[in-house]
C-alpha cells in the first residue's frame, strides 16, 4: 500500500473521531418561535379544528376551479390524463373498479380541505387564502350534487355537510382481529383433514368423456334443401305454399342528420364527464341521457335530481328539441338551482348537433 493511501486513511479516520465532538460545539439550530409553528400548523380535524374562519361560494369556486384545477382534473372534475377524478362514481364502491371520488368515497370534508389548503394548486401549493380554499370546496361538493349551487361554505356550517360516505367506514381493528393468526406458531403437520375427491368432471358433465358426437342434419350429406329425394317419398321437400303478398310497411320517421350526429359525437367529450348514453349507460354525476328527446323531466329512476328539475318534471316539461336547445344554452338561467354546473353552449350549430347525437340513442 502506498504512503499517500496510508495517509488519506489516517486522516480519514481522525476526521470520523473527531465528529461528535464537533456537533457538541457547534450549537446548530434554535428553537421555533410560536409564528414559525403557527405557520407550518394548517392541519385540519374531521371535527372542524384547525379551520380558520373564512367562507367561499359555488359560484367563485367554479372560477378558482378553471384557473387553478381544471387543467388536471377535468372541467367538470372527470379527472385530465392520470390525473384524479374528483366528481362522480356514486354507487360504483361495489364494482370491480370502483370509481373513488369525493362524492363517493371521502368520509371527511376536513381532508378535502386540509388537502386543498396545503398541497393545491400542483406545483404552487399554499397560493390559495382561506377564503378560496372554501369555495373550491363549496364547488368540489356542488360537482358531487352534495349542495346547491347557492351554497356557501363557511368554518360555521362546515361540520353541518353530510358526506355520502361517511358510514363506509370502521376503526382499523387489525391489531385485536388479524395479528394474533399472523403471529401465532404456524402448523407444520397434521393441521386439517384428509383431502378425499367426492366427484369428478365428468360426473358433473362438465368434462366430456370419451368421442363427442357432433349433431348432423336429418337428410342426405351434400343434398340441397328440397332436392335429391323422390317426389313424395321420404326426405322429399314439403310442397310449396303459395306466398302472400306482404303489407306494405310504413316508411319509418327519417332520423337525425347522420353529419349533424357525428358532430355532436366530436362535441360530447363536455359532457360525458357526467352523462353517459349507450347500452351500458347508467347514472354518474348527471342521469343517463338515452331517449331523452321527447321525455319527461327528472324522469330517470334512481337519480337524485335538484329539487327544481323535480318541480319541472312535475309540472310536465317534456325535453323537446325546442326546450333543450334553450336549456343547453344557459343551463343556470334556464332553470335557477340546477345541479349542472355546465356553463352552456353558446353556439346554435354546437347545440343542434348535441341534440341529434342525442336523438341517435332513443
Amino acid at each position: 500500500m502506498s504512503k499517500s493511501v496510508l495517509k488519506l486513511l489516517a486522516t480519514t479516520a481522525i476526521l470520523f473521531a473527531a465528529l461528535p465532538a464537533a456537533a457538541q460545539t457547534l450549537n446548530l439550530g434554535r428553537a421555533a418561535l410560536p409564528e414559525e409553528i403557527a405557520a407550518w400548523d394548517v392541519a385540519v380535524e374531521p371535527d372542524g379544528t384547525g379551520l380558520p374562519v373564512g367562507s367561499g361560494d359555488v359560484l367563485t369556486g367554479e372560477d378558482l376551479w378553471v384557473e387553478n384545477c381544471a387543467m388536471c382534473h377535468g372541467d367538470f372534475g372527470e379527472g385530465a390524463g392520470a390525473y384524479p377524478v374528483i366528481a362522480g362514481g356514486e354507487g360504483t364502491l361495489r364494482d370491480r373498479r370502483p370509481v373513488k371520488t369525493v362524492g363517493s368515497y371521502w368520509p371527511y370534508l376536513s381532508t378535502v380541505w386540509d388537502y386543498v389548503h396545503r398541497s393545491m394548486p400542483f406545483g404552487n401549493a399554499q397560493i390559495l387564502s382561506a377564503d378560496d380554499t372554501y369555495a373550491l370546496t363549496a364547488y368540489i361538493l356542488y360537482s358531487n350534487g352534495i349542495v346547491e349551487d347557492d351554497f356557501v361554505l363557511s368554518n360555521e356550517n362546515f361540520t353541518e355537510v353530510p358526506m355520502p360516505n361517511a358510514e363506509g367506514f370502521y376503526a382499523d381493528d387489525r391489531v385485536e382481529t388479524e395479528f394474533p393468526l399472523f403471529t401465532a406458531e404456524a402448523c407444520m403437520s397434521d393441521c386439517g383433514p384428509a383431502v378425499h375427491i367426492t366427484r369428478r368432471a365428468t360426473d358433473l358433465q362438465s368434462t366430456p368423456e370419451g368421442a363427442v358426437t357432433v349433431f348432423a342434419p336429418d337428410r342426405p350429406s351434400g343434398v340441397a334443401d328440397g332436392a335429391g329425394a323422390p317426389e313424395g317419398g321420404e326426405g322429399a321437400a314439403p310442397a310449396a305454399e303459395p306466398v302472400q303478398e306482404a303489407a306494405a310497411e310504413p316508411e319509418p320517421a327519417a332520423g337525425p342528420d347522420p353529419a349533424l350526429v357525428a358532430q355532436g359525437e366530436g362535441l360530447w367529450r363536455q359532457c360525458r364527464a357526467c352523462h353517459q348514453v349507450g347500452d351500458s349507460a347508467r347514472n354518474g354525476t348527471g342521469p343517463i341521457l338515452n331517449g331523452v328527446v321527447g321525455r319527461h323531466a327528472a324522469a330517470v329512476d334512481g337519480f337524485r335530481y335538484s329539487p327544481p328539475m323535480q318541480e319541472a318534471g312535475a309540472n310536465g316539461l317534456i325535453w323537446t328539441a325546442e326546450e333543450l336547445d334553450q336549456f343547453l344554452a344557459d343551463p343556470r338561467a334556464y332553470m335557477r338551482g340546477t345541479r349542472m354546473s355546465f356553463r352552456g353552449l353558446r353556439d346554435a350549430g354546437d347545440r343542434a348537433a348535441i341534440i341529434a347525437y342525442l336523438q341517435a340513442h332513443p
